[in-house]
């Protein structure tokens, strides 16, 4: 499995994606809790707001490693599994209509 590593910072990722025109809800995890893979039935938008993550796309055979800042756009129906960085996480959530993301896009701060 390769890696794609970005990082950086952002100082209101929230307003960010507000100003996208999304509605944008936060959840955490503590150091290094763990999701199985899993999918959903539409499109999400992450971005890691504090700590970090990594998400796991078995069957896109890669992983992508997330720090404050970046941000993970994924189709609807795309398994992914996550692992909590040390640290722990604190992550922004928006979901959009299925079909508005072509592919899982990793997008570094200042990149979005």
């Amino acid at each position: 499995m390769t890696t794609d590593r970005q990082s950086g910072g952002s100082p209101d990722p929230a307003a960010g994606l507000r100003a996208e025109g999304l509605d944008p809800g936060s959840w955490s995890n503590g150091p290094h809790d763990r999701y199985g893979a899993h999918d959903h039935p539409y499109d999400k938008v992450l971005v890691v707001e504090s700590g970090s993550i990594r998400f796991g796309l078995p069957d896109l055979d890669r992983s992508v490693e997330l720090a404050v800042g970046d941000r993970l756009d994924l189709p609807a129906h795309t398994r992914h599994d996550a692992v909590v960085g040390r640290s722990g996480v604190t992550c922004l959530e928006a979901h959009v209509p299925a079909g508005t993301f072509a592919a899982a896009t990793l997008r570094a701060h200042g990149d979005w």
